[in-house]
């Protein structure tokens, strides 16, 4: 029995073993094939300009050793040549001025819950990465080279921002009219009738500073411009020595903002609605408002509590509007409630006039001390850090000032432009002393030097106006270029250390950013991008796609203007693979500091973007 018993086991036996064997093929057969699959659409996506990091799924988190993540990331060890995209498809001319962050089409697709009475719609909302267009946007028909500065302060080519409603709307108040192939601006707006330089100077006037110019001798330098309109406010301050954050957002009178970047004036598309703006506390000698249609009273007065966060010790709130001299039964209400609620945030009038006036700040948190208990708004919580503004919901709170503020009676800053180059008090807050401020000074003043050398092949006196520093740390590079007739925009990280104070005590703007998300601008809205580090000290850290983000200086980039990187030779040698597709250009190639050391070493690589269009060949720029 038994003997017959193990024969007929050992007949079963075989069958059972060549199952098993048909069933471990038919197993690698389909993993084989399910893997090989999954390689072939992954080159297929980034033939389409995909996300790189759909791909390879690269994030910080996923490698052990910084190199191998750099070869990981750009392209030294596992990329082959042929992940490269081919080309990059063309965005319809209908998203000619597109901004992804602030694309109402997306709004309206993705059905998100907004509350429009909050403005919550004009804010920032970014597509996922399934989302993402992934394509070359376009320049409109019959785009030029923008006219240079200073004459773009008053005249645009029409065809570059082709949106004539303005002109018709604003007729009656001289904001831009019409003239052939131009648009021009007469330096008009809604409350200054007889233009925007006589207008400062009555502010100067009611202020009594000296020869009725604005600047206070240096100690008003930046300033606050809420619904800027096309920015002729903040055109005509630079003039004076001060320099404007014009914002309004991306709303019914649309391509303002674009019409202030085209223009050559600094600007910034936000909004007043549920976020606080991209800016750290006490960063504005001057707040300004014409007529800018904001309801001041809504939810406990908290859009004039952002805008008290961000003025500076003695601050002003220059305010153009009805509420401010009309005498209708609305308008009185509402000047009767705004002036009670500024005055339980110790404001006070400075000045009164015609259609405007002038509130100031105090200089020590005296007044909140001496306040009634109970009294609203109040005070904000210790632990609400000012300085932290990247998606950081507003608070009906009143921001007090730092103890050595308090002290000081006032911000402590030089008069412009002594406070370019004097190190600010706020440095404390990083503990960098002041020989550090000053040999960073030093080393940019270097380094600036070094890339006009590059550049001065390429460029004239006002080739370039529009600037932006991609990771401007102390704002070294923006005060470098201070005998430039340019203007900077600084960006800092939104993770890391907030120097934008920094750079703000310094009487430079800038704004809070986050490199993973496309930047709030239009389209061709810059002429030069300095990208110092931003691939390997921000998008290898977060893990986000350096492809995209390539994608978005192009998008910014104005056609024939430069992009200026200084990183670690990989990243170079990533970004050059990506050129052609681009359509940029090379302008030179350099060893950062020769002789450094090698594990620390950074190239220089200056690049030009070319113009073209979706119906003619290439250009290459004049």
């Amino acid at each position: 029995m038994r003997g017959r018993g193990d024969g007929g086991q050992k007949k079963h036996l075989l069958p059972l073993l060549c199952i098993g064997a048909l069933v471990l093929v038919f197993l690698f057969m389909y993993y084989g094939s399910f893997f090989d699959s999954q390689e072939l659409s992954t080159n297929t996506a980034l033939e389409h300009g995909s996300k790189l990091s759909k791909s390879l799924s690269w994030s910080s988190d996923e490698s052990g050793e910084d190199g191998k993540l750099e070869e990981f990331i750009f392209g030294q060890e596992h990329r082959d040549d042929n992940v490269i995209p081919k080309s990059y498809p063309v965005c319809d001319d209908r998203h000619s001025e597109l901004i992804p962050c602030l694309d109402r089409n997306l709004i309206y697709q993705t059905r998100l819950k907004l509350d429009l009475s909050l403005m919550e719609h004009y804010e920032r909302h970014c597509p996922h990465a399934d989302r993402r267009y992934n394509c070359l946007i376009p320049p409109p028909p019959g785009y030029k080279v923008p006219i240079k500065w200073p004459k773009s302060r008053d005249e645009v080519w029409q065809a570059n921002i082709p949106h004539t409603h303005l002109a018709q709307e604003k007729s009656d108040q001289n904001w831009m009219v019409v003239k052939g192939d131009k648009i021009v601006f007469p330096g008009g707006g809604t409350h200054f009738h007889y233009g925007a330089d006589k207008y400062i100077k009555s502010i100067a006037n009611m202020l009594n500073f000296n020869n009725n110019n604005l600047n206070n001798e240096g100690r008003l330098r930046t300033v606050l411009d809420v619904g800027c309109g096309v920015a002729s406010f903040g055109g005509y301050l630079l003039s004076s020595d001060i320099i404007a954050m014009s914002l309004a957002p991306n709303d019914v009178h649309q391509n303002q903002i674009q019409f202030a970047l085209e223009r050559g004036i600094p600007a910034y598309l936000g909004v007043l609605g549920t976020k606080r703006l991209p800016y750290p506390s006490r960063s504005f000698e001057l707040a300004h408002c014409s007529r800018c249609r904001i309801d001041w009273l809504q939810r406990n007065g908290i859009l004039l509590l952002e805008l008290d966060r961000l003025l500076r010790p003695g601050g002003y709130f220059a305010y153009s509007s009805p509420e401010a001299y009309a005498q209708d039964e609305e308008d009185r209400r509402i000047w009767k409630e705004m002036s009670a609620l500024v005055e339980r945030m110790c404001w006070k009038i400075a000045a009164k006039k015609n259609q405007t006036v002038i509130w100031v700040k105090p200089l020590t948190n005296d007044c909140y001390h001496n306040r009634r208990p109970g009294t609203k708004p109040p005070l904000c919580k210790t632990d609400n850090d000012p300085d932290s503004v990247w998606g950081v919901p507003m608070e009906a709170c009143i921001t007090p000032y730092s103890d050595q503020n308090h002290k000081a009676k006032g911000s402590g800053l030089a008069p412009w432009p002594a406070r370019l180059t004097t190190p600010p008090p706020r440095l404390v807050d990083f503990d960098i002393s002041p020989d550090v401020f000053m040999k960073d000074m030093e080393i940019w003043l270097q380094r600036v030097e070094g890339y006009w050398k590059l550049l001065s092949p390429k460029i004239r006196p006002n080739t370039i106006r529009n600037v932006m520093d991609m990771r401007a740390s102390l704002g070294s590079f923006a005060a470098a270029l201070k005998d430039k007739p340019v203007w900077v925009m600084n960006v800092v990280p939104e993770d890391g250390p907030n120097t934008l104070k920094i750079i703000y005590d310094r009487g430079l703007i800038g704004s809070v950013h986050d490199w993973c998300e496309a930047y709030s601008t239009y389209p061709r809205t810059y002429d030069l991008l300095h990208a110092w580090t931003v691939f390997s000290g921000i998008i290898e850290r977060k893990g986000c796609s350096a492809e995209d983000l390539l994608l978005e200086m192009d998008r910014i980039l104005r056609p024939t203007g430069f992009i200026i990187v200084r990183d670690k030779p990989v990243v170079i040698d990533f970004i050059k693979k990506y050129m052609p597709v681009l359509h940029w250009v090379s302008v030179a190639v350099v060893e950062a500091d020769p002789g450094s050391d090698p594990e620390n070493s950074e190239s220089v690589l200056v690049i030009r973007k070319q113009m073209w269009n979706t119906n003619d060949n290439l250009k290459y720029p004049a």
